[in-house]
């Protein structure tokens, strides 16, 4: 095996140097420390999958010819390029790819300074409601005029993602018979996503609730 990744390092070194490229260009091709690099060519490392597949692209090869498998016949190298493709969401597939998710984050202004919490979630007919603790970072959310909340899936290996964000006024939910309903109704969809079953000890009692004005996304792929 300390052999085999020897060989690894020294496939990138040569299929470095046959593009006539230092570390530190290779590196930011891919995404990563000259350090990283260097590690990899030169001690028995075991870079990850995706690490792996990063360098691959940045030095216009594959990851089977890297670990000295035999490429795919008539496979052509992947062409790289620092240019990220994005494309625009329209509101109706931002919906979805937040339905499919449960887990995103939240803008606050704390007493130190803005920060970004991430919170647990669920829809509720075009509306965003997560709950928390009252005096925790996400309550102060609803305090504001105008909330920022963001869901993001990103495939480092494959070298593609999206992101969706939503703004708009947020407002804590004080009526016990509204809370009541909500959460009748999360659990008619199949359970509670939005946090039943807290994270971390302690009541979860305030629910929040965001009614979006601006429901913007963007996917991008890594050409």
């Amino acid at each position: 095996m300390e052999n085999h990744r020897t060989d690894v390092g020294r496939r990138i070194a040569l299929r470095r140097e046959q593009l006539g490229l230092d570390r530190s260009a290779v590196a930011e091709r891919a995404g990563v420390a000259p350090e990283y690099l260097r590690y990899l060519e030169e001690r028995p490392a075991s870079p990850s999958y995706a690490s792996l597949t990063r360098v691959a692209r940045a030095l216009e090869t594959t990851v089977a010819e890297l670990i000295g498998g035999p490429p795919p016949s008539g496979a052509a190298p992947p062409e790289v390029s620092n240019r990220d493709a994005l494309a625009e969401l329209d509101e109706a597939t931002c919906w979805e790819l937040l339905a499919g998710h449960t887990v995103g984050r939240v803008a606050v202004a704390t007493d130190g300074g803005p920060a970004i919490v991430p919170v647990n979630y669920a829809l509720d007919d075009h509306t965003l409601v997560y709950r928390t603790a009252p005096e925790t970072s996400p309550a102060r959310a609803a305090e504001a005029e105008e909330l920022a909340f963001e869901v993001d899936h990103l495939d480092e290996a494959q070298r593609v993602g999206w992101s969706v964000l939503l703004v708009g006024p947020a407002r804590r939910l004080a009526d016990p018979g509204e809370v009541s309903a909500l959460t009748e109704r999360l659990a008619a969809a199949g359970g509670d996503p939005a946090g039943t079953e807290p994270w971390v000890g302690g009541e979860r009692d305030l629910w929040v609730r965001l009614t979006p004005h601006r429901v913007t996304g963007r996917r991008v792929t890594l050409v």
